[in-house]
């Protein structure tokens, strides 16, 4: 989100996080940002402010995803008694001490199912008693440039009176709206980099092909250098059943006595993404914290491994120049945690609108 709001003209005067990995890629991404290490339980809005030189009021915009695991379908303990799920409070907190001029929230769907969408009326409701204008909508990241399928909800809210429109989608599948680009495909995302065999590849490494599309060329940008291109191990059985799978097939594809015995057991019309493999010309499935054959679509379109740390990334419209630190694991879990920084950017972009419709005059900031 950090990196979309940058892109899109904002500057970061502080951001946060208790996860020390996360934290690590943010610092190395954005030296120049100053960061807050540690649960955000225990950090104060007066922290913010005072390592952002600002005061009440003057923020022109907080942006934050509270955890998300609590009201994800992919958790099937999900549910408002899970720890997690009371973490939107603290964002709440921290508009009440910062009072911003504008608001972003980013979570899972799934968040205004749990409990009858008890936490989507609190944090509307609380917002409101702030004296916030609230809007909020499921945006899908393939209709914003982004090469694959996503859905997630967004909250933008302002103190200002502002009638806030949420952006118009710049891509579509359909050949005959003439004013939508097509939709940005796996190939036109991925299939520039280096090809692996399974364990190849290494967490820094040079280019051996030229841009192939527009979006290549967009997120290699100045990069000279490629990170975190390596292929996940896979074990033997796992190699021998992607040889079965095409282009877009799935475990339907493998042959039965190849099938996991859960597999067996399954019925053909469930479990459409696992094992699957992604097709050149299509949108990849969402990326999760995972890039594992058992949760979704992640085999390489014409490879037979996994997709790489990077290959993720570039699903998600990372740059090549964000370098994702700690274990591969951890990676992946960054990856997957993210918003698609494209989607982010339209987000911001509109904002910075709406800021200016205002004539704001000084530098716009942005806390994280």
């Amino acid at each position: 989100m950090s990196l979309g709001f940058i892109q899109a003209g904002f500057s970061n005067i502080a951001s946060n996080d208790f996860d020390s990995c996360a934290a690590n890629t943010m610092k190395e991404s954005h030296p120049d940002a100053k960061f807050l290490d540690g649960k955000i339980q225990d950090i104060s809005a007066s922290d913010i402010l005072r390592i952002g030189g600002i005061k009440k009021g003057q923020l022109d915009c907080l942006v934050g995803g509270p955890p998300c695991q609590a009201y994800s379908v992919y958790n099937h303990q999900r549910g408002m008694h899970d720890a997690r799920s009371g973490l939107f409070r603290e964002y709440l907190r921290m508009v009440e001490g910062l009072h911003p001029k504008f608001l972003v929230i980013e979570n899972v769907t799934g968040i205004q199912s749990i409990d009858d969408g008890v936490a989507v009326k609190e944090i509307e409701s609380r917002l409101t008693e702030f004296g916030y204008k609230v809007k909020r909508t499921i945006l899908k990241a393939e209709q914003y440039g982004v090469p694959q399928e996503r859905r997630r909800l967004f909250f933008v809210a302002n103190r200002l009176g502002i009638d806030f429109e949420w952006p118009e989608p710049t891509h579509s599948d359909s050949k005959g709206l003439m004013f939508y680009k097509p939709f940005v495909n796996v190939e036109d995302a991925i299939l520039d980099l280096p090809e692996l065999k399974i364990l190849g590849g290494a967490e820094c490494q040079q280019y051996t092909s030229q841009p192939a599309s527009e979006y290549q060329q967009e997120l290699r940008g100045e990069s000279i250098a490629l990170f975190n291109h390596v292929a996940p191990f896979l074990a033997p059985i796992n190699e021998e059943r992607l040889k079965y799978i095409p282009q877009g097939g799935s475990w339907r594809n493998i042959p039965e006595h190849l099938l996991p015995a859960g597999m067996k057991r399954a019925r053909r019309c469930d479990h459409t993404k696992r094992y699957g493999r992604l097709h050149p010309k299509g949108l990849a499935s969402t990326i999760l914290t995972k890039c594992d054959l058992h949760w979704g679509a992640f085999i390489h379109p014409t490879q037979n491994r996994t997709l790489t740390v990077r290959e993720a990334a570039r699903l998600q419209s990372f740059p090549d120049y964000i370098k994702f630190c700690g274990p591969r694991s951890e990676q992946f879990r960054q990856v997957g945690n993210a918003v698609p920084p494209k989607l982010a950017r339209a987000v911001a972009e509109r904002i910075i609108q709406a800021l200016k419709s205002k004539k704001t005059k000084r530098e716009l900031v942005n806390a994280i």
